[in-house]
């Protein structure tokens, strides 16, 4: 099938649109953008320029993508946005390009969906199968791991990562690396600790015995007396052959920030 673009709509001729792609009034698709075959694009949604848009994915109205980093360091350079495939960007939610410090490029994965006026910054590399909820935030250099949740008005420090099945609740402040499968709220000055996000893990296929290892894992990290380093060590001595250990173990190495452990538990 062809494309349908409404006469309202304006679109740069160096443009690249798939097959079946719909474009609709007073939307604007700037220079140097590619979308993909079955993807909508509906009124008044901005693709800015230097942005490629896999298939079937639907930007919804008065959406913002591919504009400006918000990095007074930005000149100008020629950066990126990357976004897979069965993506669903809601309403007033903005997407900024790369900076070339940060690698150039902001991605995300496929099939994740960006609620109302949701913020992507610039060089954030955000996985599959991820729900960033209305008015989340996530400042320059975020990495969020596939199937996160971020609740509605959380904001995400610059260069923080969240690791895979975790779940943030609302109008969190997130300073430090959030571990695989754990699920974390705040209420004003307290970090509260909830373990495993067995939830959503188990909404995910994860078994309840994986579930229970990271469980007593999280236990040993977060109410032993223990600091992070010797933690490490005991969890590696107890799982040595566990998937669990290793996914942790392996975040926990990687870290530049810091993982959170100030909670008070629940």
């Amino acid at each position: 099938m062809t494309s349908t673009i409404d006469p309202a709509a304006r679109i740069s001729p160096s443009a690249r649109l798939g097959r079946d792609v719909s474009v609709g009034a007073y939307a604007i698709i700037g220079d140097n953008v590619r979308i993909g075959d079955g993807s909508v694009i509906k009124h008044h949604a901005v693709i800015d320029c230097n942005t490629a848009i896999g298939r079937e994915c639907v930007i919804f109205p008065f959406a913002s993508i591919g504009t400006d980093p918000q990095d007074i360091t930005f000149k100008g350079e020629e950066t990126w946005v990357e976004i897979g495939d069965h993506n669903t960007i809601r309403e007033f939610a903005t997407i900024n390009r790369g900076t070339s410090k940060g690698g150039g490029t902001t991605r995300l994965g496929n099939h994740n969906y960006l609620m109302a006026y949701a913020h992507v910054g610039h060089d954030c590399r955000i996985g599959n199968h991820t729900v960033i909820i209305n008015g989340a935030t996530l400042a320059g250099h975020v990495e969020v791991e596939d199937h996160v949740v971020i609740s509605a008005h959380s904001s995400v420090h610059q260069f923080v990562r969240i690791g895979r099945n975790a779940y943030i609740g609302g109008y969190t402040i997130v300073l430090q690396d959030i571990l695989p499968f754990a699920k974390i709220s705040q209420s004003r000055e307290n970090y509260f600790f909830f373990g495993p996000n067995s939830i959503g893990m188990m909404r995910n296929g994860i078994s309840r015995e994986f579930i229970t290892t990271v469980k007593d894992i999280f236990r040993i990290i977060f109410r032993s007396d223990l600091n992070t380093s010797q933690a490490l060590d005991r969890i590696r001595q107890t799982y040595p052959d566990s998937e669990e250990m290793r996914v942790i173990a392996d975040f926990i190495q990687r870290t530049r920030r810091g993982i959170l452990k100030n909670f008070v538990h629940k």
